[in-house]
């Protein structure tokens, strides 16, 4: 093709939709921009001719989103459509065998473009209207477009005034292009998902493990929606991800975004695509802190990894008791394909403090628990289980890092539908994924308080999380007692107790949340950490006080955390109709008799036999 020269007269290059069909061939490869991107004039066209040289075409578009291209049998004689995503209007169709799937990590797709490994033919594109100088703008989608142009002997450009012109590897020139059609059809705009209360705490769990200064790719549907509203108080967020969307618009807008910390491409957002609201395509004109690049650039695991703090949150369809996973499949699906997700894994995995996490729902729209035993009849499944740093639902975060696949399922079914808990424990029992002796207090679930989930900075900046104990605590609370010296736990104990066995500290974490009130405190990542303190109350049978006892990491005391812990279980106990505490300390711990007398209510102690039996009614405060 000629060079770019100044004021081209690419008028004389328009033609009409029909007169860029007589130009197709029966068994042409025929490249389509892929979302927003779609040239639906020409796509709308192709579907309405009756032209005889309109048959065995192939159509290849990378993830197929819009209502132009009709995939029912009877256009089969026309074309068959190849895709490289599983998704969206797509899924069914590949299951029937009308559709072809290549695949295929994104990130190598513009290479067998380019070396002709996927054969291309014809390239339809859309474009913006051509500067006074005859340059274009790729817009919202950049894709493989570029690499398909290259090497398509028949490429065509849908001028869409309503695309805007975006920054990055967007540009192209009239020159570029053999001919030109007007668009007639607007380009396809997304809805914003709606978000239910269940989403709207999933979010809120997801965007509490995101720290300042996190990298993180974006995607559409509801939970990118919550989560977007979650993360606008966080500071120096970047983004680097596939699509950008109105959610994402909203974040950069609320300050929460400036990727200055970014290692690639700082000071900008990097995208390949933008699906959305008219809204959002006028915010993204011209836009200087959005940059479009190629797929191959924003998938690609060594410039992801550039990012330190990349966070890769990965919305999924079901969970198993390992940390298998089962990717959403169907209609509505947008970028999550396991070659896809991979990418990003690896890529978090390169980076400085990266993360990995599997965001669901605890239950599906028919009730049914969308945690399970095994995700092995589940299609688009993700066996990167060694990857996975955490999984989110409404409940809260399960931690897998470093876990044994006991300790797994433990954690996994913390975060299960309360009313789906025991019958996961029993699967997993039957299973023997968890001890056959496995104690599990059915109601309990149902009564977890995750209001008492709180953090605090004590002395010397140190920054402890607190929140009530968890069946799944029973190994940490292990190796917290290990920990302990003998005289500490002479202290706990009043004895000298020197084993703790996984069947009696599973007894010990089982509470019920009322009579057994019990908080541990944790320090190291939000989702994970390492417990280094634990306080409770049990109430006595025959009135309504607690008894209660408290245990800190020796490399922790002197800090405060105990005092922390006595008033937030006053305050507990005080909210579920307690009276009072007693303690038993024995005389020579001083320490924690110092503890008790910080209490905002007298306390009484009387001596006997070595030991301080204190009592404080919550009457009156000092």
């Amino acid at each position: 093709m000629a060079s770019p020269g100044a004021q081209p007269d690419w008028s004389r290059k328009l033609i009409s939709p029909e007169k860029v069909l007589s130009r197709v061939k029966p068994g042409m490869s025929i490249f389509l921009g892929t979302g927003v991107a779609e040239p639906r004039t020409l796509v709308k066209a192709l579907m309405a001719s009756d032209r005889s040289g309109l048959r065995d075409l192939e159509l290849i578009q990378l993830v197929s989103l819009g209502d132009a291209i009709s995939i029912e049998e009877k256009f089969s004689y026309k074309f068959r459509l190849k895709t490289f995503f599983a998704g969206w209007v797509a899924s069914e169709a590949i299951t029937s065998g009308r559709v072809d799937l290549v695949p295929c990590r994104f990130s190598r797709l513009p290479s067998l473009i380019s070396s002709g490994t996927i054969h291309i033919d014809a390239a339809f594109v859309q474009i913006t209207p051509p500067d006074p100088a005859g340059y274009c703008s790729l817009g919202v989608a950049v894709d493989v477009a570029r690499q398909a142009m290259e090497r398509a002997s028949l490429v065509v450009g849908e001028i869409n005034p309503k695309v805007p012109r975006t920054i990055g590897d967007t540009t192209v020139h009239v020159n570029d292009f053999h001919f030109l059609v007007e668009a007639t059809e607007p380009p396809i705009y997304f809805q914003r998902w709606p978000v239910d209360e269940v989403h709207d705490k999933l979010g809120a769990n997801v965007a509490s493990l995101i720290q300042d200064g996190s990298c993180m790719p974006f995607s559409i549907g509801r939970i990118f929606e919550a989560l977007a509203r979650h993360l606008v108080r966080k500071k120096d967020l970047g983004i680097h991800g596939p699509f950008f969307t109105d959610a994402l618009m909203d974040l950069v807008k609320s300050g929460a975004v400036n990727n200055r910390r970014k290692g690639t491409f700082r000071g900008k957002c990097l995208t390949a695509y933008a699906m959305g609201t008219p809204e959002l395509m006028e915010w993204l004109h011209l836009n200087p802190i959005i940059e479009f690049q190629a797929i191959d650039v924003v998938a690609d695991p060594k410039r992801i990894g550039g990012n330190d703090k990349f966070v890769v949150v990965l919305p999924v369809r079901k969970v198993d008791l390992t940390g298998g996973l089962a990717l959403p499949y169907g209609r509505g699906n947008v970028g999550i394909l396991p070659g896809e997700a991979q990418e990003y894994f690896t890529g978090a995995s390169l980076s400085h403090g990266g993360r990995t996490m599997a965001a669901l729902p605890s239950r599906n729209r028919d009730g049914k628990s969308n945690i399970l035993l095994s995700v092995k009849d589940y299609p688009n499944q993700f066996n990167y289980c060694e990857g996975l740093d955490l999984v989110v639902t409404e409940y809260g975060a399960a931690s897998l890092t470093g876990k044994t696949v006991r300790e797994r399922a433990l954690a996994i079914i913390d975060i299960a539908h309360p009313d789906d808990r025991a019958k996961l424990v029993s699967l997993a029992k039957d299973s023997n994924i968890l001890f056959r002796d496995q104690v599990y207090l059915a109601e309990s679930g149902k009564l977890y308080p995750y209001e008492l989930t709180t953090s605090h900075t004590f002395k010397e900046g140190l920054v402890v999380r607190f929140r009530a104990i968890r069946p799944s605590d029973v190994d940490e609370m292990r190796r917290l007692f290990y920990r302990f010296s003998d005289q500490s736990v002479y202290y706990r104990y009043f004895s000298p107790i020197k084993t703790m066995p996984h069947s009696k500290m599973q007894e010990y974490v089982n509470v019920d949340y009322h009579n057994t009130m019990s908080i541990v405190g944790l320090i190291g990542e939000p989702g994970s950490g390492k417990i280094i303190a634990e306080a409770r109350y049990v109430k006595h049978h025959d009135r309504p006080y607690g008894d209660v006892a408290f245990v800190v990491d020796e490399a922790f005391q002197g800090k405060g955390i105990a005092t922390f812990l006595l008033l937030t279980l006053i305050r507990v106990a005080r909210d579920r109709g307690f009276e009072g505490f007693t303690a038993d300390v024995l005389a020579t711990n001083t320490s924690m008799l110092k503890v008790f007398e910080k209490a905002p209510y007298p306390v009484k102690a009387v001596l006997d036999g070595g030991v301080y039996e204190l009592s404080i009614p919550f009457t009156r405060e000092r």
